[in-house]
Order: structure tokens, then sequence, then C-alpha cells
């Protein structure tokens, strides 16, 4: 049993020792390395339930882990708060079901999947909890050269053409985070976060140029991962091109780069920043509602499943970082509250799309058709693919279990009641509308909220449209492995509790939005707590 005193460390370690063990095991036991990763994540999920319940019930709701027992800012820094808590849960609850669908057959097109699987989730989490820039550039790095070796897992020329761009595009925003990172110390001499915003503010107009400069190079290493148009081409071709498990645990590397730029922004650029307040904010205003249009023109024009839900991470990311933007110009914390909920509603759905694209797909003729049209769709060899017996028991009734995750999903993502997409849109709009109201001459908030309204349309006339053509007009019942229909059933059951939790859940979020909007808490928590001979606080 993991001790409270490491427990927040435990999301790192879990999946480093994990990859690790699998590494010594070659490929023919697949089936344990299916074994050990299943069980990585269902404990990673347990340590990240006990991680939010542990931030909930904090008075100060920061916890802090001093690797090495070197207190701050010398030292590394493991900080735990509202809103690591909250992207640490939402990572859990997409691996394990990712996974599990993986063990379908997924995991057999090329060697090292489980390892890789781990290494990027032990990258993720760091990000989440690191509380200094050098670090986080290293978990940045992980997660990306394990995300490398999963895009590129298997064959065919569609992936290995996305995967290359996808691998160019990532070392371009790993040279800017490096580069802004060493300017960053060369006008400070700290990279720890709480530090950095305590001498934002008392930077000489000499060096507050050069601040600037630094954060514009690492805004565009993290909006190159969030996917902010004009960053954005590379993504809708590298998703697509992914096999649906990692298309599915990708969803949530965008999720890394938005983290960044609320942490960041939140904390170096927020009310006490002095000069600096609020540097940047209109960017990320105009970047999110261009991104908001591009992925919902990519939505409407797409024919395939996979390439539209690739475009609806365009829409998601767009919209939350136009909440960021508007959040730290004008200090909103209900909106980024609201955005909050919207992204860990529109981030399940999403992965729940990615799922549900192929076996939607399938035509009649039993698994051995069903290998050998993936086989094709991928250019994969099908002499490669797993026997017909090894992908597990067969479930009857495929299409409308099929039928019922797709409704769903569409629901949540097209913000529609009574699901918690809606819930979340609805609390987005709410504190907008106000502002508009407030001040007549803020044309971000009106243009905000229509395009809001007009990208859940364009969602829906598009996911609709697909719908009746590939479920509804289709008469064939698609062979289903149970393993696949559990995976996804596991992440609509997952938004349709969050949807009886909504209530809750904002409360939670709305502390969460008020601590990022005053953020001297987790500053005086990280720059006092003094090293106790434990390694943590």
């Amino acid at each position: 049993m993991i001790s409270p005193v490491h427990m927040i460390v435990a999301p790192i370690l879990i999946p480093l020792v994990s990859g690790a063990i699998m590494l010594l095991y070659d490929e023919r036991r697949r089936r344990l390395k299916q074994g050990i990763g299943l069980a990585s994540c269902g404990l990673q999920l347990v340590v990240a339930i006990a991680l939010i319940l542990r931030a909930k019930d904090s008075g100060d709701a920061v916890s802090l882990y001093l690797l090495g027992d070197w207190a701050s800012p010398y030292g590394i820094v493991l900080v735990l708060d509202r809103l690591s808590a909250v992207m640490l849960l939402l990572g859990s609850l997409l691996a394990l079901p990712s996974l599990l669908y993986a063990g379908a057959r997924w995991h057999r097109n090329g060697q090292h999947f489980g390892p890789l699987f781990q290494f990027l989730l032990m990258g993720v989490n760091g990000a989440f909890l690191t509380g200094d820039l050098f670090n986080l550039f290293v978990f940045f790095e992980v997660m990306l050269a394990a995300s490398y070796g999963l895009l590129l897992h298997g064959t065919g020329r569609a992936r290995v053409g996305a995967g290359l761009h996808y691998i160019a595009i990532n070392l371009l925003a790993a040279m800017l985070f490096l580069l802004g990172v060493a300017l960053i110390y060369g006008v400070t001499g700290t990279l720890n976060m709480a530090d950095l915003a305590t001498r934002v503010a008392n930077l000489s107009a000499a060096d507050r140029p050069l601040i600037h400069a630094a954060a514009v190079l690492l805004s565009g290493a993290f909006l190159i991962k969030a996917a902010m148009w004009p960053l954005c081409f590379w993504l809708p071709n590298a998703y697509s091109a992914a096999a649906p498990p990692v298309a599915a645990v990708f969803s949530i590397m965008t999720k890394v780069g938005v983290y960044t730029v609320i942490r960041l922004g939140m904390l170096l650029f927020g009310p006490a920043a002095g000069a600096s307040s609020g540097f940047g904010a209109e960017v990320l205003v105009v970047g999110g509602l261009a991104t908001i249009v591009f992925g919902m023109v990519g939505v409407l024009a797409s024919q395939d499943l996979s390439r539209m839900t690739g475009n609806l991470v365009l829409v998601s990311s767009g919209t939350l970082l136009s909440v960021v933007g508007l959040a730290l110009e004008y200090q909103s914390a209900p909106m980024l509250s609201g955005g909050l909920y919207y992204m860990f509603a529109s981030t399940l759905a999403i992965a729940a799309l990615f799922l549900l694209a192929e076996p939607i797909g399938r035509k009649e003729g039993g698994i051995a058709g069903l290998l050998a049209v993936t086989a094709e769709a991928y250019g994969l060899d099908p002499e490669d693919e797993v026997a017909t017996g090894d992908v597990g028991p067969v479930i009857p009734g495929a299409t409308t279990l099929l039928g019922i995750a797709f409704l769903t999903c569409v629901m949540v993502v097209a913000g529609l009641p009574p699901f918690a997409g809606f819930v979340g849109k609805l609390a987005m709009l709410a504190p907008a509308v106000d502002v508009a109201a407030t001040l007549p001459f803020v044309w971000g908030h009106w243009l905000f909220v229509a395009l809001l309204i007009l990208s859940g349309l364009a969602t829906m006339i598009a996911m609709v449209r697909w719908g009746i053509q590939s479920l509804w007009a289709n008469a064939d019942e698609p062979p289903l492995p149970m393993v696949e229909i559990a995976s996804v059933m596991a992440l609509v059951g997952t938004l349709v509790l969050l949807t009886f939790a909504a209530e809750p859940a904002m409360r939670y979020l709305d502390r969460t939005a008020e601590a990022l909007t005053q953020n001297s808490v987790y500053i005086g928590k990280v720059m006092t707590t003094a090293p106790t001979g434990t390694g943590t606080e």
C-alpha cells in the first residue's frame, strides 16, 4: 500500500516502474505485459481519486513533495493542488479504458506498446505535478518521445507520413520550449514557477521585455501542443492516422498544453504581475476563437469519424484557450470553472468517439473480415494480425450498443441537455453574457458566445449526418468484441456519472478557479514549506 506521505510522487513512479518491468519481457509475453499495464493504470486511477479527495479536504488545497528534501526554489518540487488533481484524474480515466481496448489486438501491431503507453502516462502525470519549468521540459520530452513510438506503432503509409509530420512539429515545439526556459533563467535566475511569480512583478523596465519574449517562446511550444490555430494543422492527420486506443489517450495531450497555459498564465501574468498583468490574453482569445472556426469547418468537411473527431479536438481546445484568455484578461473565475468542467466532459466524449470509429465502420464478415478491413485501411499485412479467437468473445446487438454510445457522446460534445456538455457550456455562457452585458464594448465575449453555439450546431449536423449513413442506413451487424464495448461503455458511464454529479463537481471547480485567479496561497505554500527530513511536507 502506498504511504500517504509519498502519494504525490506515485503517479510518476507507478508508470515508470511498470514500464521498466515490461521491458524485461519480450513480445511473446504480451498477455503478461497487458496485465501489468492494466494493473498499473488501475492503481493510477485509485491514486488519482485519493489525491483529488486530499486536495478537496485540505484547508489550503496545496500539498508539496520536496524531492531530495531541498527547500524551494533550490530543489525539485512536486505540487498538488485542485487543478493538478483534476488533470491527474482525467488522465487516469482515459488511460484504463484505452489500454483495455488496445488489448483486443491493437497492442500486437508492433513492439513495446505497453512500455510506451506507460512512459507516456509518466510524462503526462509529471507535467501536471511539477512545480518548476526545467522538470516541466523533462516530462514534456518524456511524453513526446513515448508519443512518437505510439503514433508510429504498426505500419501503413498514412500513419508513417502523419507520424513524421508530428515528430517534426513537436521537435520545433521542444526547441522553442528550451529557448524560452533558457531566456527566463538568464533574466530571473530561477525556474521555480512560484518563485518566478514573485519576481515578475518586480522586474525592471529593461528586463520586462525579455520576460515577455521568453513567454512568447514558451507559448509557441505549449500552443503547438494545445493545437491553437495556425499551429494546429498537424493534429487531424496525426490523430486520425493513429490506432484508436492511441488516439483516445492522445486526447489528454492537447490538454497538457492547455493546462500549462492556465498554470503559467495565471501565475506569471495574473493580477499581481504588475505591468505584465494580462500579458498575452488577447492573443489567446483571438487564437482560440480562430481555432473554434477552423475545427468547426473541419468537422463539417470530414467524411469519416476519426478525422471528424480529430477536428472536435480543435473545437474543444479552441474553446478552452478562449476561456483562459478571457479569464486572464477579466479575472472571471466562474467562466474558468465552467471551462474546466467542459474540458473534463469533452475530453472523455472525444476519447470514446475515437474508440467508436473503427467498430462502427466494420462491415459484415465476422472477425476475419474485420481484420482484413483494418489491415487494408492501415497498410498492415493481414498475416501479422492475431487469430480470430484472440480478440475475445463477440457480443450480439452490437449496433444498438454502438448507437447508444455514439448518441451520448455526440450530445456531450454538441452541448445538448441533459448531459455534462450542456452543463459545461451553460456554465461558460452565463458569465460571458453577464460580462458582455456589463461592458457593452467587449466584443470577445459576444463572439465567444456565438461561436460556442454555432460549433455545437455544426457538430450536431455533421455527426447526425454521419450517424444516419453508418448506423441507421447500414443493416449490417458488425462483430464487436466484449473488451472493446466494455472500454467504450466505461467512458460513457463516466460521462453519465459526471452529469449526475454536476453540482459537487462544479463546487470543486469553482474553488479551483478562484484559487487560480488568486494564487497567493499556491505561491506562499511553495515558497515557505521547509524540509522535514522525509522528502515531503
